[in-house]
């Protein structure tokens, strides 16, 4: 029996391949069970066909008579073999270069350099791509994918808004876009990235208790977030009041309602709703500040001549063991002036967009905000819209007792003991802000006049029932013309706010 080297062996053993020599040792020309004489045990070539090379016969050596061929009948069955795992491999291999666009997608489109979060969902089936894209309303997708190369339309209402162009690699997408402007030959060209929103881990509901060292005085996108927590967890903290002072009455921070936050919510997306639940709100301390006078959105033009220009502070003693609060200095005739308390929290907000700039805290918009609104209290829940990842919540500015619109311009402003539960809502169809009560579902608008306001939130509520109870539009006018209830809940600032509600009672006798 002689040695033999086969010349594509080395190679072979270069790349791990298997050479094989099929031998007979039966000197009178009977086969004998072939027998493996060598092989390499270096790692296969990514991408390529594992083992091959021990089924292809032309790479069995035959240098002399003994050895022996493979027979014809096993040939076509190797071949077949070896090119089905070739095809896989390469299957194998297109698949790795080029990822799926299948899922979920948070897209930030650069817009001269402004940056606007949206969510994109995606399907693809024979190379065909829909979906939607959410965050400042709902656009639907159609498109296309060839390779790593993909192309899509945004479409409202069937009036394209969008035009995306773009690649895909394990880490994301990214790519150039034209964004419709109101008329059809208005385009504006944007930059967009994409990155996949990664799954939550499921996990018991947690509660963190949460000592504030720092406060803002804007609702911003741009704050770092002072503790991140999860859909379904509790916070439980403090708020200083609206002149920046804690429980102590120590100055923490300059005045105009700085607040307590801002929170992240993982899981919170642009689109979705977060629900907040004030489970506790309650004073930590025994007195509160306000004013006396009438804000100027409240007085007519005579009795805006005597009231003062210049507002005098009213100190207000409050009995947290009786649940009073009555003026330290009465006047003549207030010597038996005692109130019951109601705390309330005046601020709370969602970060606006990153499209404009972050809002003073004493100001108010759809994110929320300075609502002034007197049941915003312990018990209500609050729904606020998302506008970008992670919600960012901020609380603050507590009242322990308002009247309706806030008519001194403070209310009794004064710190507050708070914890409240958060739930990412998603896939819900609200307009926002709402409030909800143990006895009210309560749309709220604010405007730059009461007359604004009032047509907002009657069209808000009128809007949900709607959307809720599957009413018609005239369905809907007869129940809001019967049932609908008003309250001002704020005339102090720049923003005035309506508040349209129904009772849950009145709404429990729909169908849906």
């Amino acid at each position: 029996m002689s040695s033999y080297s086969h010349p594509r062996a080395n190679t072979a053993r270069e790349w791990g391949t298997q050479i094989v020599e099929v031998r007979s040792n039966n000197r009178n020309g009977k086969d004998r069970p072939p027998q493996v004489v060598g092989s390499s045990t270096k790692p296969e070539p990514k991408g390529g066909a594992p083992g091959c090379a021990i089924l292809d016969p032309i790479h069995i050596p035959r240098k002399s008579s003994s050895t022996t061929r493979m027979s014809k009948s096993t040939l076509p069955i190797v071949r077949f073999t070896c090119a089905v795992l070739v095809l896989l491999a390469a299957q194998l291999g297109a698949a790795q270069s080029n990822p799926s666009p299948v899922g979920e997608w948070l897209v930030t489109l650069d817009i001269f350099g402004t940056p606007l979060q949206q969510v994109l969902t995606l399907k693809s089936e024979g190379g065909k791509l829909t979906g939607s894209m959410r965050g400042r309303g709902r656009s639907e997708i159609e498109g296309t994918i060839a390779g790593n190369g993909v192309h899509f339309v945004t479409r409202q209402e069937k009036e394209t808004n969008g035009e995306y162009e773009g690649t895909i690699t394990a880490d994301g997408m990214s790519g150039t876009a034209q964004v419709f402007g109101p008329k059809p030959e208005l385009r504006i060209p944007a930059k967009w990235a994409a990155r996949r929103v990664p799954a939550i881990t499921p996990a018991p509901p947690q509660r963190h208790e949460f000592v504030p060292t720092k406060f803002h005085r804007a609702f911003s996108p741009f704050i770092e977030p002072v503790l991140h927590i999860k859909s379904g967890d509790s916070v439980h903290t403090t708020t200083v009041d609206a002149a920046g002072k804690d429980e102590k009455g120590a100055a923490r921070v300059l005045g105009g309602n700085p607040e307590t936050g801002p929170f992240f919510i993982d899981g919170a997306l642009p689109g979705d709703i977060l629900k907040v639940k004030l489970n506790r709100v309650r004073l930590n301390r025994d007195w509160a500040g306000s004013d006396d006078f009438l804000v100027p959105r409240a007085a007519d033009a005579s009795l805006g001549r005597e009231m003062k220009y210049e507002p005098g502070e009213v100190r207000w003693k409050l009995d947290r063991e009786r649940g009073l609060a009555m003026p330290e200095k009465p006047g003549e005739h207030m010597s038996r002036f005692a109130i019951p308390v109601k705390p309330m929290l005046g601020c709370v907000a969602t970060a606006p967009g990153t499209t404009g700039q972050p809002v003073p805290t004493g100001d108010s918009g759809g994110f929320g905000g300075n609502m002034d609104y007197n049941e915003i209290g312990e018990g209500a829940i609050v729904y606020l819209p998302i506008n970008i990842a992670g919600a960012l919540l901020y609380v603050g500015d507590g009242h322990a007792l308002q009247g309706d619109g806030e008519l001194n311009g403070n209310a009794l402003e004064t710190s507050m003991d708070v914890e409240f539960t958060v739930e990412v809502l998603k896939d819900k169809k609200l307009s926002t802000p709402f409030v909800e009560t143990d006895q009210y579902f309560e749309a709220m608008a604010l405007a730059g006049s009461l007359d604004d306001a009032f047509r907002e939130a009657t069209g808000r509520l009128t809007r949900w029932l709607m959307d809720e109870y599957k009413l018609t539009p005239s369905e809907a006018a007869v129940v809001m013309g019967s049932s609908v209830e008003y309250r001002i809940s704020e005339v102090a600032d720049r923003n005035a706010g309506v508040v349209a509600r129904l009772r849950k009672d009145r709404l429990a006798m729909l169908g849906r």
